[in-house]
């Protein structure tokens, strides 16, 4: 009966998406792919770090847990809630972001935290699927999943396609070897040296523009380098086959205070020249994200979305406020932020 009403609801929503574009390679290149990085964690025990956080890698995570919100619940569209759940895509592959805990198949991190306070603040269970960075989009499209938490920051690309839910800041951070001494602050500072970076990211379109910089003004450009994992990343980085990395900025900061040997150097808002924000990502127009940025402010409100921030060690990302982005808005709330 179950699997009934799961192909019932997902024809549904495939026939209502049909006038949707499938089109989604634009929406790709505007961020970072925090499912780039590897499960490089403590190898299955609480790691004390150096900022004073206690990092669960387990699979038993005693996740902190919300009250519902009648009044947001009460906006879930009938079409998404009926079926009592919040199907929701992470790409577990970055930590502490979304990662699978240390038996390799359990999804963890602050997304995953947070998209289980946005389910008990809406009355729902959390349906958490584990998807691939370039799959994401398609999978919101079809109707296969109904919200994404990923570390997804918003740009123009992105809202012709979906809407947001605003509740983490987005920035990248650069990381070197404890022994060096770079500082970076901007183009300047990258001239002559060799960088990783993912391809198709945010980071990449922050160092190209870069170079572009660095080329008018008659500088050497940094020289980027791309690997296949961040396990070969950071093992170039270690091995100074690399000057600099840059990823999300949680994921900088977590090795830096768990490592002996690396350390952040540099800090850029995702949406250099702009600024950006991570976000809950919907489908366009489905009148789900309303709801979702009431389940937030709710949660920021009575104070279980600071505690979840403060258990991943991200209380300096904190948003006072969620609200919603959409196409409609996106440029007035874009202006509002410089």
């Amino acid at each position: 009966m179950l699997r009934a009403i799961s192909r019932t609801r997902t024809k549904t929503k495939l026939l209502a998406l049909a006038v949707l574009p499938a089109v989604v390679i634009p929406v790709l290149a505007g961020c970072s792919d925090p499912g780039a990085s590897a499960n490089s964690g403590s190898g299955g025990q609480p790691t004390a770090a150096r900022n004073g956080v206690v990092y669960n890698t387990s699979p038993e995570q005693n996740r902190i847990r919300a009250q519902k919100d009648a009044a947001a619940a009460a906006k879930v569209p009938q079409l998404i809630g009926k079926d009592g759940k919040l199907t929701v895509a992470t790409t577990a592959g970055s930590i502490p972001l979304s990662f699978h805990a240390t038996d390799d198949k359990t999804p963890i991190g602050v997304e995953t935290d947070i998209a289980e306070l946005v389910a008990d603040q809406l009355g729902l269970e959390l349906d958490l699927q584990v998807t691939s960075w370039e799959n994401w989009p398609l999978k919101t499209q079809s109707g296969d999943v109904e919200a994404v938490f990923s570390n997804v920051g918003i740009n123009k690309d992105r809202v012709k396609l979906f809407d947001f839910s605003s509740y983490r800041a987005a920035f990248m951070g650069f990381e070197a070897k404890k022994s060096s001494n770079y500082t970076i602050k901007g183009a300047d500072d990258i001239s002559g040296l060799k960088v990783s970076v993912g391809s198709g990211t945010n980071q990449e379109k922050i160092l190209l523009a870069w170079n572009k910089e660095l080329e008018a003004k008659g500088k050497a450009p940094a020289t980027l380098q791309y690997y296949s994992s961040e396990a070969d990343t950071i093992l170039a980085l270690s091995s100074g086959r690399t000057d600099l990395n840059i990823g999300p900025y949680p994921s900088t900061t977590y090795r830096e205070n768990t490592r002996d040997d690396l350390k952040v150097v540099g800090k850029v808002n995702a949406g250099w020249p702009s600024e950006t924000l991570v976000a809950a990502t919907t489908l366009k127009g489905n009148g789900l994200a309303p709801a979702i940025t009431d389940a937030l402010n709710s949660a920021i409100k009575d104070g279980s979305y600071a505690k979840v921030l403060e258990r991943w060690g991200l209380s300096e990302e904190a948003l006072p406020e969620s609200k919603t982005i959409t196409e409609a808005n996106f440029a007035a709330t874009k202006a509002a932020a410089q």
